[in-house]
């Protein structure tokens, strides 16, 4: 790793992130209080039009405005001291576990927030494991402090044994719920105080000579001092200092303690993410790997997004730039169908802003509109034919029949699946008897998603019903022995939105049978998102 050369300074400043959580940890107040401190906007929770003070700016579905989850990761830029923060906000609640996995792909360290009263939750292990898999460095925050929280050293071996990963304390709290006070930076030696009277304004910081200072006690009354100087000496000796090397390998996080909602903590842990997070970092690909600091430009889509702006039916392509400078009018070819695409009016998402991309760096992620001819898992490059791999799509878990309320509007109903298919926020199958279509998806809160968005965006209403199918395999195998087994189980089979051949499936039976008695047929449940 370190025999890279030095990123150009414009790449080397990016930090590339997205924030996992368990749903309620806080993640979307963390968020906004990103963006304030990062001058992205005045005050958090609130966007400058008065109209819809209200809303937070991260969400921009109506069904995200209603329900107030964050259902589609957006994309945010920002600058922080020297550095250009890209931060990608990722479902936190269950149902969507896919979209978050894919997100995963395109950032280069992640933000672990837990909440001080109930630890380690199991979206949160989900999300990690996802994270382990890729070795991403993780910093964690350590949310609610303010409120009734769990003993310190209760919280740090919780994430140590749930999560098998070393925990050092980049701060410690004084106190907790009503007593708590702020936390002593551990990394610099400082005490930050919480300043519960304007829960927009940055703590205030004193800088003090080690614990034993005895300015100390002006601010810290002295039964507290006592427990916070006991327990940082344990922690000392206890816990493994901080070794940076070890943070970026993803084998140790460091931990803040704080409370986002005072926005207290945020700022120590934003400064962390600049000093102990990565730097862009090299992409997996065929036929070879993408060094960030090459000159030629590529990147790869990571999400699909239809319809943000409702006035025009457009669909915005996240894309992450794994290499290179993009200028905007760039020529890229788009390597799965091998044409060049001008990029005209890229977009840069400054929370729900969007303003023109004049130029992007490695590591940035912007947002290509188009009508549909990027897909997740696209790459595309200055020529070379690149593939990026790893963004796998998942077989679904619920099966269910989708028709349109009204059956003359069936061909619509066929354009707006096919359009959320491209987006990845379902698979959409297409049984070779009968009609109608059978969607997929990994949670059920999704086919109430999809019904308001149709309805919404389309303005048709649809029903969906009960399948008699359970679950979808792709198929594989020799040509001839696909045909012939597809020949015989027509009842069985479906086209998913790439013409791909599924297998439909009723039980588990179904599938072991098949491997019994067709060795030459594999089928998958996960299929690589590039061709």
């Amino acid at each position: 790793m370190n025999n890279r050369p030095a990123l150009p300074p414009e790449i080397a400043r990016r930090r590339t992130f997205a924030i996992i959580s368990h749903p309620d940890a806080g993640k979307t107040t963390l968020t906004e209080k990103f963006l304030l401190f990062g001058g992205a906007i005045q005050m958090a929770g609130q966007v400058r039009a008065k109209g819809e003070a209200r809303r937070t700016r991260s969400d921009f579905m109506q069904m995200e405005k209603d329900r107030g989850i964050s259902v589609s990761a957006s994309a945010m830029s920002f600058d922080f001291k020297n550095f250009r923060f890209n931060l990608v906000d990722t479902p936190g609640h269950s149902d969507f576990s896919e979209d978050t996995y894919r997100t995963l792909t395109a950032v280069d360290a992640a933000v672990m927030v837990i909440d001080g009263a109930k630890g380690v939750e199991s979206q949160t292990r989900k999300l990690f494991e996802v994270c382990r898999l890729r070795d991403l460095p993780i910093l964690t925050f350590c949310n609610k402090m303010d409120r009734e929280s769990r003993d310190t050293f209760e919280i740090i071996d919780e994430i140590q044994e749930n999560l098998a990963i070393d925990v050092t304390p980049a701060s410690w709290p004084i106190g907790v719920g009503r007593d708590f006070l702020g936390c002593y930076d551990l990394l610099r030696d400082r005490l930050e105080l919480i300043d519960r009277a304007d829960r927009n304004r940055v703590a205030e910081s004193i800088a003090i000579d080690g614990l034993d200072d005895p300015k100390m006690a002006d601010h810290v009354p002295a039964h507290l001092l006592e427990k916070l100087r006991e327990e940082v000496e344990m922690a000392r000796e206890l816990l493994p200092a901080l070794d940076p090397q070890s943070v970026l390998e993803g084998h140790m996080t460091p931990i803040w303690f704080g409370s986002a909602i005072n926005s207290f903590g945020v700022r120590e842990l934003m400064e962390g993410i600049g000093t102990y997070g990565p730097e862009p970092q090299v992409q997996k690909a065929q036929p070879r790997e993408i060094a960030p600091e090459e000159g030629k430009v590529t990147g790869f889509v990571f999400k699909v997004q239809a319809n943000m702006d409702p006035k025009h039916r457009d669909r915005v392509a996240f894309v992450r730039l794994a290499s290179g400078h993009f200028e905007r009018g760039m020529k890229l070819t788009h390597v799965r169908s091998k044409k060049t695409m001008a990029i005209t009016n890229p977009v840069l998402f400054l929370a729900s802003d969007r303003e023109l991309a004049e130029e992007a760096w490695a590591g940035d992620i912007i947002g290509i509109p188009n009508h549909g001819q990027l897909r997740i898992g696209d790459t595309l490059t200055e020529g070379e034919m690149l593939r990026v791999a790893g963004i796998p799509s998942f077989a679904p878990e619920l099966l269910q029949t989708c028709r349109a309320g009204d059956p003359m509007k069936a061909k619509h109903l066929d354009k707006a699946l096919s359009q959320f298919a491209e987006e990845g926020a379902a698979k959409v199958f297409k049984p070779t008897f009968g009609s109608g279509f059978i969607v997929g998806v990994v949670g059920a809160l999704q086919f109430e998603v999809l019904a308001s968005r149709i309805e919404m965006e389309y303005g048709l209403p649809v029903r969906f019903e009960p399948s008699q199918f359970t679950s979808a395999r792709w198929m594989a195998g020799d040509k001839a022995a696909v045909e012939a087994f597809a020949a015989k189980n027509k009842q069985h089979l479906a086209t998913d939105n790439d013409g791909d051949l599924v297998y439909l499936t009723r039980m588990q039976w179904d599938i072991d049978r098949v491997e019994r008695d067709h060795p030459e047929i594999r089928l998958t449940a996960t299929k690589e998102m590039m061709v």
